[in-house]
């Protein structure tokens, strides 16, 4: 059985639910953190339920490819992406957004993977993966939060795209 990691991280944004969710779906934001460019499926815009995306590029210096399915998709309250092909032997990435009292967004996410390669995957997972995957996350959300309480968002996203309904 492969062990299993989990790395969880939140962040308050003062922005509007919305916003927060298309950012955080937005194929190029994404592609800004990994360094790593969207080949197949969806490859702009934002994602939506059922999307895939081929993801190719390097990664701590060796190439890599990683596709992933769009799956429980409710906007813009969560959505999860999961590696269906890559180099993880599981990888999962949920991501909730939750109002706050104040009119603030609670974005919190939760990753959970795998390695292949037994035990030499398990000491790959704790000793490089773990500290590399919590920085992505960790610059990603504070992109986010520069993007979404700022007037930067409206260079991904469009001032008049419709809100969600529901």
């Amino acid at each position: 059985m492969a062990w299993q990691f989990t790395l969880r991280d939140e962040i308050v944004v003062h922005a509007p639910a919305e916003r927060c969710f298309q950012l955080s779906t937005c194929v190029d934001i994404v592609a800004l953190e990994l360094k790593m460019r969207p080949v197949q499926g969806r490859t702009s815009g934002c994602v939506q339920d059922a999307d895939t995306i081929l993801w190719r590029g390097w990664q701590l210096g060796l190439p890599q490819y990683h596709k992933s399915l769009i799956e429980a998709h409710d906007a813009p309250r969560f959505f999860r992406d999961r590696m269906i092909a890559g180099r993880f032997a599981a990888f999962e990435h949920d991501h909730a957004f939750v109002p706050q009292p104040d009119g603030s967004m609670l974005l919190r996410d939760e990753v959970r993977f795998s390695m292949p390669w037994g035990w030499a995957g398990r000491l790959i997972g704790r000793w490089i993966m773990l500290p590399h995957i919590r920085g992505l996350m960790q610059r990603r959300f504070a992109r986010l939060k520069r993007l979404a309480e700022g007037n930067a968002w409206r260079r991904f996203l469009p001032a008049d795209e419709a809100p969600f309904s529901g």
